[in-house]
């Protein structure tokens, strides 16, 4: 895109969110850099088995950041990002945590997943950072400190709206299958156990993984396809649902819908296997879908086409929001010192790429859902497509 066709872009988003791009400075006694900067610290796994996700919220907050200061930057302030990997770990989570607090950070995007963001939010709590999560579903994320925001739904809304949509569609058994000692994964099988019963879905089967990165699920699908199940809820990210439970559960005789979280979203291209019909018939609650028309949309689909030479997944477009809606409180706050961050995030109201929504008491965003569907394409493998918008 030519540099005034970026320019309009920003200042059109600019315009939208409200921040002022120039003025005289912000400053406080939070901000950190060398007076002309607002940094910003980023934990991310860009390392280990949820990368694509890390990577991609990184990819998109670095060209955010790039429009952003391209545009003149936050009441004439540029923006930096000051980026940890924490590899989907947890231990590394904290350790990146701590260190950017060390620095005099105080305003961080991240960390990515719910493990990861569960075992840090104490640590902003106590401290006072704004933490802004873009992608950490579980509920209590949120609930445990009134400094961690989020630009994505929560688990029980994914749950509750996939039971819905199975059941819109005449499934009447479902299996569930999860990992017990994953907060992400058991909150959503919580949320859909719970749910199904109010549309009329039976759980016949509940079975349980002892990790996330187990890669032998036949012992469970073998029961899932023996109970009778008609539709499969799997709790699961791409890096298993894609090479292990899909195939395996079909293998083992099931036949129905699978129907997974957000998780989901990074099994295609290179995380399916075999015999590429097992993965038609697969859906996945998502936070944006790439058909959607409006202009917002479009523009950051091909702003990160033509910078990255991909397709931008949702994650990507969370992490874009995420780091919108921090420069957007940043720019009304004039500085990055936590509590004033803070107060800008409460009840935000944000018109972003993922939806047009406002924070709720718990700094939750209540937005549709876009049911994403799976399938064997014309060209030996699988593509995905949009199903439809749930709410």
């Amino acid at each position: 895109m030519k540099t005034k066709k970026l320019l309009a872009l920003v200042l059109a988003l600019a315009l939208v969110m409200g921040l002022a791009l120039t003025g005289c400075g912000g400053g406080g006694g939070g901000d950190v850099g060398d007076g002309d900067t607002y940094k910003i610290g980023m934990v991310t796994p860009l390392t280990g088995n949820v990368s694509v996700y890390g990577i991609a919220v990184k990819n998109a907050a670095v060209m955010a950041m790039e429009e952003i200061n391209a545009a003149g930057g936050i009441n004439g302030k540029m923006v930096e990002f000051v980026i940890m990997d924490d590899k989907g770990d947890s231990a590394e989570g904290v350790s990146a945590f701590n260190k950017l607090i060390s620095d005099g950070v105080s305003v961080i995007l991240g960390p990515v997943i719910s493990g990861v963001t569960g075992a840090v939010t104490s640590i902003a709590n106590s401290e006072q950072i704004v933490m802004l999560t873009p992608t950490s579903t579980a509920d209590n994320i949120t609930t445990e400190s009134d400094y961690v925001f989020r630009s994505c739904f929560k688990d029980s809304y994914q749950g509750y709206m996939g039971a819905k949509f199975l059941a819109e569609n005449g499934y009447k058994k479902a299996a569930a299958l999860y990992c017990a000692g994953d907060a992400y994964s058991k909150g959503l099988r919580d949320a859909f156990v719970a749910a199904a019963p109010e549309f009329g879905i039976e759980v016949v089967v509940d079975e349980a993984s002892s990790s996330m990165d187990d890669t032998d699920f036949t012992t469970q699908a073998t029961k899932i396809a023996a109970a009778g199940a008609d539709c499969l809820f799997a709790a699961y990210y791409y890096n298993a649902a894609g090479p292990y439970i899909i195939p395996q559960a079909r293998a083992a005789g099931f036949t129905g819908a699978v129907m997974g979280p957000d998780g989901f979203d990074g099994i295609i291209p290179d995380y399916v296997t075999g015999n590429m019909e097992d993965y038609n018939n697969v859906f996945f609650t998502n936070h944006y879908s790439t058909e959607e028309e409006k202009a917002i949309v479009q523009d950051f689909i091909k702003n990160y086409r033509e910078k990255y030479n991909e397709t931008p997944n949702a994650l990507a477009a969370l992490g874009y929001d995420g780091a919108y809606m921090l420069f957007q409180a940043i720019g009304k706050a004039g500085t990055t010192d936590a509590p004033a961050v803070k107060a800008a995030l409460d009840y935000m109201e944000f018109e972003g790429v993922t939806g047009t929504f406002v924070l709720d008491e718990t700094g939750t965003p209540a937005k549709s859902v876009a049911i994403t569907e799976l399938y064997a394409d014309d060209q030996g493998g699988v593509s995905q497509k949009f199903n439809k918008t749930q709410d």
